[in-house]
């Protein structure tokens, strides 16, 4: 009797913990839970990132883990083409900025004579000569003309766009010429600098902040993107370093139409079955960048350790190329 009695005692214990490897830890009024492997989760069954698939069954053939698209798997060719339109029809609402610069901004050069930095007969010599020329941004006919220096010209223009400067301190170009494609950084005069805290990318321009531009990096990276405009040198000299670095390979193509750019995003997410892609739109582009193995990504936000396992595609519908 007194070994029955011990044995009712350890089973009715044996509810209130659970099994760990070795030993045995409370479950703090939990059911009995068995951890799983570690592969566990990667030979798991993913749901369909579709959100209006039918589909009860997979081809046994299909990966369960690839294609990934912005974080969903699709389970058949169709479900990733819906997810892909989705996405496209989804960058096709962000509204579109001009690459001209705002009209509502105070003219640089009435800021400059705010701030006491010229005068009026110098800032009317600089508007002169531009006309005259008929070409030219007045601050670099302020520099010609009325002797300023470069530096004054880039302090102008960050309090006209209401910005900070930005240097090359920290400036890393191999590993920032990872961050975006150099058609981008070449066409829209951008330049990613450096990554702080492991969250927040400083992104450079030459003259004008793009808006536009900087949403879509901090889409791509997931990391906060603060832009700020750079001495005019300085920023051509970090460009070229940048641009003589490697890059993940970017291929460039046109489409006809939002259908044909849909079935060949499509195509290359089948084909090349990444374990991560992601779309977003810059201007008149659209970039897909795909992570085709994992241990691809860095420790800053999705941005690529190196080159290798990587590859971006750019878009553009029409005869933009």
């Amino acid at each position: 009797m007194p070994f029955l009695m011990k044995k009712t005692e350890s089973r009715s214990s044996a509810s209130d913990l659970k099994w760990t490897r070795e030993e045995y830890a409370p479950s703090r009024g939990q059911a009995l839970e068995v951890e799983p492997p570690a592969s566990f989760g990667q030979s798991q069954r993913r749901s369909c990132g579709n959100m209006e698939c039918v589909s009860t069954w997979t081809p046994p053939w299909r990966n369960r883990r690839r294609p990934v698209f912005e974080g969903q798997w699709g389970c058949s060719g169709r479900c990733v083409q819906a997810m892909v339109k989705a996405a496209v029809n989804r960058e096709m609402g962000e509204g579109e900025e001009e690459i001209a610069p705002h009209r509502h901004r105070v003219p640089l050069g009435l800021v400059m004579l705010a701030q006491g930095w010229i005068t009026h007969p110098q800032l009317r010599q600089a508007l002169e000569a531009q006309r005259a020329n008929g070409s030219g941004r007045i601050g670099d006919w302020l520099v010609a003309e009325c002797g300023l220096e470069a530096e004054q010209i880039t302090r102008g223009l960050s309090m006209q766009w209401s910005c900070p400067v930005l240097s090359m301190k920290g400036f890393e170009p191999e590993a920032m010429a990872l961050a975006v494609p150099k058609i981008f950084v070449e066409e829209f005069s951008m330049l990613p600098l450096r990554v702080a805290a492991h969250r927040i990318l400083y992104l450079g321009f030459e003259d004008r902040l793009d808006a536009s531009a900087a949403l879509a990096v901090e889409q791509m990276t997931e990391l906060k993107v603060e832009s700020g405009l750079m001495d005019g040198a300085q920023f051509r000299e970090a460009r070229s370093a940048l641009l003589h670095c490697d890059a993940v390979d970017a291929n460039v193509e046109t489409v006809t139409s939002i259908a044909s750019l849909i079935a060949r995003v499509t195509a290359i997410l089948e084909q090349k079955q990444p374990i991560g892609a992601r779309l977003v739109r810059m201007h008149h582009y659209y970039w897909l960048r795909t992570w085709l193995e994992s241990g691809t990504m860095g420790g800053d936000g999705s941005l690529p350790r190196s080159k290798e396992d990587m590859c971006d595609h750019i878009f553009a519908i029409g005869a933009r190329v």
